[in-house]
């Protein structure tokens, strides 16, 4: 069983590695002018995305084959009352350049729109906002000529809005009615409050779409599954597509912070996960959502290695390892 490792968007590892280059929109609105405005706006999108190469180039050079973008690419760039301009075709040559070493290089990248992205909102003007994010996530992965295979957009169900079954339905008539652009992406995954692994997983099966197991969110968010019985279903959900399934991997911050991703990954609480998941031999990804980032992702390894005797693991690179 093949398990390879990646990280979310900052490189703390390089000089100047976060491509989350941003100005808030009271900065924004105060620029003299709407040329100095766009001025900005240009200038931070392309250090953002030479930024991205350069990650993106570290981790091939330490063999991370899994990396999620940040949703700060283009700052500002679904604000309402920002001025428009094209993103897209000001710096095609840098998207292209970026799709072109992903898909040489065999890379796997994914995007998480943010929390107010809500399909299932029952609020038009949200669900109208969410749309816009979902475009303009779809457009940043086609301008990198990435397909529904190779570019997945993770999502939430949303909120419960006081009737879950409800919120269910309209989450899937919502999602039904997307632009197939947007829905071939979508890649759902249980969240720490609202809707349980199991839950998430009912719906995926329905819509047919694979599901994102968070098993930081599954310790906090559940009613009594064993997370072992649902691990072949889950992983079946990934039938058909090009990549393994993914799990996202965080640790509690502490005892008053449950939910509230740590610094690093602990070893134990991971373990006890891929040792569930040994049962059925399948390879996996796993993103690690650690405050540490790359960083993280390197003490695991340290971690895996300390104990690569007693757990049968062979270290097979910087990011991957091999259970027997």
């Amino acid at each position: 069983m093949k398990i390879r490792l990646g990280y979310v968007a900052i490189a703390l590892n390089i000089h100047e590695g976060s491509p989350n280059k941003t100005v808030t929109y009271k900065t924004f609105s105060q620029l003299p002018d709407d040329e100095t405005k766009l001025y900005k706006l240009k200038s931070l999108t392309k250090k953002n995305l030479e930024t991205t190469k350069r990650i993106l180039i570290y981790n091939k050079a330490h063999n991370i084959a899994l990396y999620r973008f940040t949703s700060k690419l283009v700052p500002l760039a679904t604000h309402p009352e920002v001025i428009q301009w094209d993103y897209i075709q000001e710096f095609n040559n840098l998207y292209k350049d970026i799709g072109k070493f992903i898909l040489g290089n065999k890379l796997r990248v994914s995007a998480h729109p943010d929390h107010f992205t809500l399909i299932n909102t029952p609020d038009e003007k949200v669900l109208k906002a969410s749309l816009q994010d979902l475009e303009y996530h779809v457009k940043v992965f086609e301008a990198m000529d990435l397909n529904h295979q190779d570019g997945k957009l993770v999502l939430h169900i949303g909120g419960t809005y006081g009737n879950k079954k409800v919120a269910t339905d309209r989450f899937i008539g919502n999602f039904k009615e997307l632009s197939p652009r947007y829905k071939n992406r979508i890649i759902l995954e249980n969240d720490d409050k609202s809707f349980t692994a199991k839950e998430v997983l009912e719906i995926c099966e329905y819509l047919q779409i694979p599901m994102v197991l968070d098993i930081h969110h599954h310790w906090c968010n559940n009613n009594g599954e064993n997370i072992r019985e649902l691990i072949p279903f889950i992983f079946d959900t990934w039938k058909g597509e090009k990549h393994p399934p993914k799990i996202h991997a965080s640790s509690p911050k502490d005892n008053k912070n449950i939910r509230a991703h740590a610094d690093y990954l602990d070893l134990d609480f991971l373990m006890g996960f891929i040792n569930d998941a040994k049962n059925h031999g399948c390879d996996f990804d796993i993103m690690i959502e650690a405050k540490k980032k790359d960083l993280a992702l390197f003490k695991l390894m340290e971690d895996f290695k300390q104990i690569q005797k007693e757990a049968n693991i062979d270290i097979l690179n910087e990011a991957t390892i091999q259970i027997n």
